[in-house]
């Protein structure tokens, strides 16, 4: 037999390298200080860049299945019968209820003052652009609001305050039952909520100005112009300065904003405020100015009233609901500004400039503008 061959050792490359190099290449990657700040700085980035997709992802998700009062597809909504279906808020009584005092009728609930219905149209703009919303209203309400008692009373020396008065206008149940359906529609042309405020306030903007003719007679031989519910300026699509903004505060509470409604008696005016970034408020209340007798910019308080000129009065402001705010990016607040510009040139030169001429019909056209409003 011949003689056994010894098999060579494998030597890994790493033996061939003293000792003390192998526990020093091994420990010192960490100390280096240049090294260990790239890294902490590349785990920060993942862990950044991470969260972004997250984030991003949720809007999108959000997006895809929220209606335009947040909830989410295929679930009921708080406001009864409707449930979320593919981005819009639709009647489903059979699953999501009524609300107290209305009963079921197949998937829709029905007041017994649905009676005598009647078509009507309003009117709005959304950047520059004239558009239309059809509702139905009923003459059964509008005769029951009419029987109500316009008086409060307390008993002993408590009296009724103007704001005791405009809550029992605005949220009269059988009112807020058939005017819902109306926020409704406007939460279903879209989700986004600031638009939702566009369309609200364009649409009670554009409703005539004027009222009802009607009078009534006050204890002291006195005789005043009738009051009109919310839901009766929709019925006639018609109003005055006061029950206007009461229509519109109620259609901005439902959508969800802090609504106040600012009164001014030297002028014998009403308007609507709603929650804003302070420095673009009235008088910094924390709540911008909202005109309702005719088309105007949301923020913008140096419009002309027949008989007054420009609101001068500090006004009374009337607390009506709390929510969330507008953002403090909305376009209003600079066009309002270039708007007050041209306006405060036309005061001092009697004339403007060609590029201000362009910027005011512009501005006409975005908001549907009108020259001068009415006051009462």
């Amino acid at each position: 037999m011949g003689e056994k061959k010894d098999k060579k050792p494998q030597i890994s490359v790493l033996s061939k390298f003293p000792q003390k190099f192998k526990q020093k290449s091994k420990k010192t990657f960490f100390k280096n200080p240049k090294i260990k700040k790239y890294f902490v700085i590349f785990i920060l980035f993942l862990v950044i860049l991470f969260c972004l997709i997250v984030i991003i992802r949720m809007k999108i998700v959000e997006m895809d299945i929220l209606c335009g009062d947040g909830t989410l597809n295929n679930v009921c909504s708080l406001r009864k019968p409707y449930v979320c279906s593919n981005k819009s808020l639709v009647e489903r009584a059979s699953v999501c209820g009524c609300p107290e005092g209305l009963t079921i009728q197949g998937d829709s609930c029905f007041s017994i003052y649905q009676t005598n219905p009647k078509s009507i149209t309003l009117d709005y703009i959304l950047r520059g652009e004239k558009r239309q919303l059809d509702f139905v209203v009923y003459k059964g309400l509008v005769d029951y609001l009419s029987d109500l008692s316009k008086s409060i009373y307390y008993g002993g020396k408590l009296k009724p305050t103007r704001r005791d008065f405009k809550i029992k206008n605005i949220n009269e149940i059988e009112q807020r039952n058939l005017i819902l359906p109306l926020v409704t529609k406007i939460q279903n042309l879209t989700q986004d909520k600031e638009d939702q405020v566009r369309i609200a306030v364009s649409l009670v903007q554009n409703i005539d100005y004027g009222d009802s003719g009607k009078t009534m007679n006050l204890q002291n031989g006195n005789n005043i112009i009738h009051s009109r519910y919310p839901y009766e300026v929709l019925y006639d699509v018609e109003g005055i300065c006061e029950a206007k903004s009461e229509l519109l505060a109620f259609l901005l509470s439902e959508i969800g904003y802090s609504v106040v409604l600012f009164y001014y008696p030297a002028e014998n005016h009403e308007a609507v405020g709603i929650k804003c970034p302070v420095e673009y408020s009235l008088n910094n209340s924390g709540y911008c100015f909202i005109e309702t007798t005719g088309p105007s910019i949301i923020s913008n308080y140096q419009d002309y009233y027949i008989g007054w000129g420009k609101l001068s009065s500090n006004p009374e402001i009337i607390p009506i609901s709390e929510g969330i705010s507008l953002d403090k990016n909305l376009y209003e607040y600079k066009d309002v500004r270039s708007l007050i510009k041209i306006n405060e040139a036309i005061e001092e030169k009697g004339q403007i400039n060609i590029f201000q001429r362009s910027k005011l019909k512009n501005l006409m056209e975005k908001y549907g503008l009108i020259d001068i409003y009415n006051s009462v």
